[in-house]
């Protein structure tokens, strides 16, 4: 008997938006936490519903415009200090006041930068392809259809276990998805 590879996910329909936020609040008090959501339109509290909280982006930024700025203001302070000395009008060399709209502008760039970098990373963008795009049903989540995704990679995560999960759930509709 050959082996059948595990699936991506469940993928469950819901009728509007209290079903799906019913549903999410279920699956979530079952224990599962790998979960996503697809709606046609922004859905209040829906992120919040879901356990969504991101916390790695603004130190991603932090951190890029602490590199930036520091890289921003020691480049004008080399070049001026010790590559070019040149001494206009008695000033000191080392006149940090001069060095601290570059040393700004590059803060802002890097952590820009950085935060551009990190919402692709994050996202695991580009991404060409999404194994829920396999499921035909899925057109509807443009249109009016309401999306719950449970992943395989999740600890509680049982093809028939968590069907009966979001059967429970309120589901109308439950498709697996292919890896």
């Amino acid at each position: 008997m050959p082996h059948r590879p595990d699936p991506y996910g469940l993928l469950a329909r819901f009728e509007s938006v209290d079903g799906l936020l019913a549903g999410v609040g279920a699956v979530r008090d079952a224990g599962y936490t790998r979960i996503d959501a697809f709606t046609p339109f922004p859905v209040e509290g829906l992120a919040r519903t879901i356990g969504f909280e991101e916390r790695r982006l603004p130190w991603i930024a932090l951190i890029g415009g602490i590199l930036g700025g520091a890289g921003g203001f020691l480049l004008t302070y080399g070049l001026n200090a010790w590559d070019y000395p040149i001494n206009v009008g008695g000033r000191p060399l080392n006149a940090w006041p001069a060095f601290a709209v570059p040393a700004f502008e590059t803060t802002v760039l890097t952590a820009t930068l950085a935060v551009i970098l990190g919402l692709l990373i994050l996202n695991r963008l580009p991404r060409l392809n999404h194994p829920v795009f396999e499921v035909p049903d899925f057109r509807r989540a443009t249109v009016d259809g309401f999306f719950l995704l449970i992943r395989s990679d999740d600890p509680l995560f049982r093809v028939e276990r968590t069907r009966r999960a979001l059967e429970q759930a309120g589901a109308v509709g439950i498709d697996e998805v292919p890896a």
